[in-house]
This record gives structure tokens, C-alpha cells and sequence, in this order.
């Protein structure tokens, strides 16, 4: 702990080591492939961010829209389904969510658009890693899941990855190279800054600072 500088005292976390492994609770990753093609290279790399976030040590739930579809959001009806309920235990327990989509007309998927529109509180005070399919560099679709982050008081990386299937795939698989390197830093940074935004979320919700989470104090 150390003093702000208007006084107050501020609590830090700080990672026990380079993955930020900082308690015997794992990091808690709902990793979405937001794509309903049956040969989806989004797919493939919400897989192989899985399966490395696993190899870390986190906890990670995949959710595959197209093996898992979501009805269409209807505020007046969606919450009383009974796949919603099951759904937002997994979403409440993610400390990160790893969004995939690919870019259509520079947006993201309408797959993805839906799973986000089911939710809002339980996003708020996690980190939102975003991940697009895209010929043209998916700057719109990534600044679009930002935007949703913003308004659901989440966090995002200060970057997304992008990625072409013509140029970082071979054989249908992540080539080596500058795309594999690049999903390399973000499975790195995704361990260190998710678990120190969830070790401070988890204390603002428990604690009595004035804070954007104080709002959510009561559902936990």
C-alpha cells in the first residue's frame, strides 16, 4: 500500500512472478469464438489462445457460438430462458472475456453482437481481449468492442490482434511468425493484467473505497 497523491491510501497488486500468478486461484478466461462458419480461422485462434492460457495455468471455458447458439436477444423475453441462466453463471465467473469475431463490413459479427447484448453488469470491472479475423486490419470491429467495453465500465488491452487467413495460416493452421508472436504477447499480457484487474476488482467489490464497482458491491 502507498499514499495517492491527493492523501488517500491506494492498494496495488503486483504479480508474484512474470505470468502474474498471485494467489492459488486461477485466472477465470471465457474465451468466444463469435463466428458460425463451419471452417472458421476464428475458431482456430480462440482455440489456440485456449489452449495456451491453459498450458499458463488459467482457467478457461470456451463458449462456441456455433456449437453453443444463443436465441436472438429480446429484452422481454431472453432472460427467462433457460440457456440465459446457465450462460451468465459462466460469464459472471469469467475474469476475462476473449472476444473472436470476424470483421463483416468492417463490424463485428452479429454472432458476437448478440452474446454481447445478453449481458452488462457482468462485464463491468474485467478485461475485455479482442481478437479479428480481417483483411483490412479489423481497426473498425476492434474499436467497436472497445466501445462496448467502455459502456459496460469493462477493460480491454491496449491493443487487438488481427490476423488474415491468406497471409497467417498455412494449411489451416496459425503460421510461424510475426502472427504467432504476436498472439504469444497477447496470451502473456492477458494472464498479467487480467489477474491484477481481477485482484483489484475483487477488492473494490469487498471494500468500502468509492469506486466504479461500488455499484456491484450488493450482488456479491
Amino acid at each position: 500500500m502507498r499514499e495517492s497523491d491527493c492523501g488517500l491510501p491506494v492498494r496495488l497488486f503486483v504479480p508474484t512472478d512474470y505470468f502474474g500468478r498471485m494467489s492459488e486461484s486461477p485466472l477465470n478466461v471465457l474465451a468466444i469464438a463469435g463466428s458460425l462458419h463451419k471452417k472458421s480461422v476464428t475458431r482456430v485462434v480462440i482455440s489456440h489462445i485456449a489452449e495456451k492460457l491453459k498450458a499458463a495455468g488459467c482457467a478457461v471455458d470456451v463458449l462456441d457460438l456455433q456449437n453453443e447458439p444463443l436465441p436472438l436477444y429480446n429484452p422481454d423475453t431472453s432472460y427467462a430462458s433457460p440457456k440465459f441462466a446457465a450462460l451468465q453463471k459462466r460469464v459472471d465467473k469469467a475474469d476475462v472475456l476473449v472476444l473472436g469475431t470476424p470483421d463483416y463490413h468492417g463490424s463485428i459479427s452479429s454472432t458476437l453482437k448478440n452474446f454481447l447484448d445478453h449481458f452488462w453488469t457482468e462485464f463491468a470491472g474485467k478485461l475485455f481481449v479482442t481478437v479479428v479475423a480481417s483483411h483490412e486490419k479489423g481497426l473498425t470491429a476492434t474499436d467497436q468492442l472497445r466501445t462496448v467495453a467502455r459502456q459496460c465500465y469493462a477493460w480491454t488491452l491496449p491493443y487487438g490482434v488481427s490476423f488474415a487467413e491468406n497471409t497467417d495460416f498455412k494449411d489451416g493452421q496459425i503460421a510461424a511468425g510475426p502472427f504467432e508472436k504476436r498472439l504469444e504477447m497477447m496470451v502473456r499480457d492477458t494472464q498479467v493484467y487480467g489477474n491484477l484487474i481481477a485482484k483489484q476488482r475483487n477488492a473494490d467489490l469487498k471494500g468500502q473505497d468509492h469506486c466504479f464497482m461500488a455499484r456491484h458491491r450488493k450482488q456479491h
